[in-house]
Formats: C-alpha cells, structure tokens, sequence
C-alpha cells in the first residue's frame, strides 16, 4: 500500500498522503462502498479517476474510517458521521485527505504547470507578482495560492465566494512553507493558518480555521 506521506499537524489534525501506483482491481480489494458511492464511481469515465476515488477509502481506512461513515451535504462538501472534519483532495496519481476533530479544514493538491501563468489573473493581482523573474519560481508561488485558495473555499463551501475579491492569502517565502489568509465574505471575516509542501512536481496545500 503506497502510503506516500502521514503528516501529523497538531494534535487533533493529520494529512494522509497516497501515491496511486496499483490497478483498479488491486484498489478495490478489501474496500466496502455504499450505494451512492459506488454510483459515482461506475459514473466515471476515467480509469485514473476510479482509481483515486478507491485510493481515498484507503486513506480513510488509514485514519480509521470506512466509507460509510462519509457523506455530502447539499453544497458537495464532505463531512464524517462522527462530526470530525474531513477534506479530500486528488491530482493526476497523487490523493490526500486531512482529518481533524478540533478544526475546520481545507485541502488541495495541484501539479505544478505552465497553464497557471495564463489563469492567474482569474484568482490573484497578477501586479503582486511583478518581482518574480524566475519562470519556474512564478509557477510555483502560483500554484501555492491557488492551493490555499482551494483549500479555503473548500473549507467555506459558499455559493458566491470569490477566488480575487474575497480571498485574501499573505504573502509567503518558499522556505517557510506557511502562510496565513483570511475570507471577507458578506460582512464576515474569518481567519486560517496554512502550510504547504511540495513533491515530485506536485504541491499540497492544507489549510485550518482558527
């Protein structure tokens, strides 16, 4: 079982981390879906997709959960019957998820690609930026906010939210691998702490209400 990374974030928080090298059938072994679940999974298209999708319920068996003990509610965002938080995550043959009984919490992963340069403008101040002569350095720093940004809106989950005008993420050096931000949404502010790190041309992204 390719069990990539377990990060342990504090005491009530953990990221479980899975690098999806086995089959479909392989994944499937030893995993029990609900109904719904098993809808969705024979809904999708993409082999990668399914084997992620199995991939998860790993993750979760790792943290001691089964997939029944996950739903949806009416805004697409997961919750655990036993009222710890959860977020869950996937890009390309990398998964995660983040579990937490004392935080609200938020998780993405994204391959690192040129792609960002030319949506950048979508989510952030482009202007911000301008420093940064590095190519490979700018993708980087991009696909962090995008992350955080991720994350945060996964945490929030409010139809509405604005990436560029209601997210607002610090600014960050690489070493640090942390940040802050806040949400400004309809009068409210919240505030979050956030770490990243980055692998194999991939970066993780996780995020907690304080």
């Amino acid at each position: 079982m390719p069990i990539y990374k377990i990060l342990k974030v504090n005491a009530a928080t953990k990221v479980y981390i899975w690098k999806v090298e086995e089959s479909e059938e392989a994944l499937s072994k030893g995993i029990e879906l609900t109904d719904h679940c098993q809808n969705r999974m024979d809904g999708m298209k993409s082999e990668m997709h399914r084997r992620a999708f199995l991939s998860i319920r790993h993750l979760m068996a790792e943290a001691g959960y089964v997939d029944a003990d996950l739903f949806y509610d009416e805004f697409g965002k997961p919750h655990l019957k036993d009222g710890n938080k959860i977020s869950i995550t996937h890009s390309h043959n990398f998964t995660a998820i983040v579990i937490s009984s004392s935080h609200d919490v938020g998780i993405d992963i994204e391959m690192q690609r040129e792609k960002i340069l030319r949506i950048a403008h979508k989510f952030t101040p482009i202007e911000e930026y301008k420093t940064i002569a590095n190519t490979d350095a700018l993708i980087r720093k991009l696909t962090i906010v995008w992350g955080c940004k991720e994350s945060l809106y996964k945490i929030y989950a409010e139809p509405g939210l604005s990436f560029i005008h209601h997210i607002d993420v610090k600014d960050f050096i690489f070493d640090s691998s942390a940040t802050t931000a806040e949400i400004l949404y309809q009068g409210n502010t919240s505030h979050y702490d956030i770490r990243f790190l980055e692998f194999e041309g991939f970066t993780l992204v996780y995020a907690l209400r304080r």
